[in-house]
């Protein structure tokens, strides 16, 4: 029953005392007003509700009866889906699942992680949370990233990676053609780089190189594949289209490792 203005806000009549009384029209912000915003169970909204966050995760802005009103910075959206339980669940309209920069799958904890878990859910005292960093230093750090270089021939290698999952390009491969509809659009190509960026500075590297590419490219594109109906039916997984395309695209001569 989650509805659109539930999530961005809406305008809403008052009384405003300071003007004698009178009655105005306020916008009241919604909870994507935030700098991170969580949807758990995201598939359990419906897709109206769902491309209510497509503004704001692209333009960092929502627009409500003709005013742009913009989001705080840095803003951040993590989504959640329950892969198992499917009943009242809607599918992610494409625009949206393309907005999200990786797509992780998480597999079930192993022993010592859930004997973690247990101890700090059932003991007698709270967790404390310690400050880990501020809007500020997250701003920094996503400029840091964007200023690390990439070699040309690293950033063609990452777009023959995207392009090659596309059904019908030249550089297709025959599982492409048979099992993808849809492939990666200009966005995979950019997550890849940026991805690349990102895991070579935080390794404390200068300049990203092919490998980088290569690590990222399965959260990047996953979500960014649209299987047609033999892939569906045949239960092909994204992680195998993904795979068989890093192992037919060519890695550059010369290029950084």
């Amino acid at each position: 029953d989650l509805m659109p203005a539930d999530i961005i806000g809406t305008n809403v009549l008052v009384q405003d005392a300071e003007a004698g009384g009178g009655r105005l029209v306020r916008f009241q912000r919604g909870p994507v007003f935030a700098c991170i915003v969580l949807a758990d169970e995201v598939n359990r909204a419906t897709p109206k509700t769902q491309s209510a966050l497509l503004e704001a995760m692209q333009e960092q802005a929502v627009t409500v009866g003709g005013t742009t009103y913009p989001l705080d910075s840095p803003f951040i959206v993590l989504a959640t889906q329950n892969p198992i339980e499917m009943e009242g669940t809607y599918p992610l309209p494409e625009a949206q699942l393309d907005r999200f920069f990786y797509k992780l799958a998480l597999e079930y904890p192993s022993a010592e992680e859930v004997a973690a878990i247990i101890e700090r859910t059932t003991a007698g005292s709270d967790p404390s949370l310690n400050h880990v960093a501020g809007a500020a230093e997250i701003a920094e750090i996503k400029r840091l990233v964007r200023e690390v270089p990439v070699a040309a021939p690293v950033r063609d290698y990452a777009i023959r990676v995207a392009l090659a999952t596309r059904p019908g390009s030249p550089t297709a491969t025959e599982l492409v053609n048979r099992y993808v509809r849809y492939g990666s659009s200009p966005r995979g190509p950019q997550a890849l780089v940026l991805g690349a960026k990102a895991r070579a500075l935080f390794d404390g590297r200068l300049a990203a190189g092919c490998e980088d590419v290569r690590a990222v490219a399965l959260p990047a594109l996953r979500h960014r594949l649209l299987l047609n109906f033999e892939g569906e039916a045949e239960g092909v997984a994204a992680e195998r289209i993904v795979a068989d395309v890093l192992d037919r695209v060519a890695l550059p001569e010369g290029a950084p490792a």
